[in-house]
């Protein structure tokens, strides 16, 4: 159940559980998740004999938005043996993952999003260059997500 205040709660206290029992650990250590998002379409709708010219909009089909995840690469395997399970035709291999937020202390959990029958559809490693050498690797995992519902 969120956990309403008045002051907005901070960005950078979060866990994600990719449903492989990597939850707060450094293979499920993500610096960035965006795209939480949920879309309901109208259908537009227009009695024949209807006295106003105009039309009605009711909801119809909703939809929730592809969802980016963000780690640097830290050599585990486990974004990659997803993907390749989705390759395969492994339609199994869709996970419930949850996104929690923490309180600025992490001792509690404030907002809860979980997206179901997510599967990996897009992965992009890091852009490698020879100069500076401060940057850190990132891959990114784009999933597609078929409801979000927040808690």
């Amino acid at each position: 159940m969120a956990q309403f205040r008045e002051t907005p709660y901070s960005v950078f206290n979060y866990l994600v559980n990719l449903d492989d029992g990597s939850e707060g650990g450094v293979a499920g250590g993500f610096s960035e998740v965006s795209g939480l998002n949920a879309e309901v379409t109208v259908a537009e709708y227009r009695n024949g004999n209807s006295p106003v010219n105009y039309v009605t909009k009711i909801p119809a089909i909703h939809k929730a938005g592809d969802v980016t995840l963000k780690r640097g690469v830290i050599g585990a395997d486990n974004i990659y043996t997803w993907l390749e399970q989705i390759r395969a035709g492994d339609v199994d291999a869709k996970r419930n993952i949850t996104v929690k937020l923490r309180s600025e202390n992490a001792a509690n959990t404030v907002v809860t999003w979980k997206l179901f029958n997510a599967m990996p559809i897009k992965w992009t490693g890091p852009t490698l260059t020879a100069k500076g050498g401060s940057d850190v690797a990132i891959e990114e995992l784009v999933l597609a997500v078929e409801h979000i519902e927040q808690e």
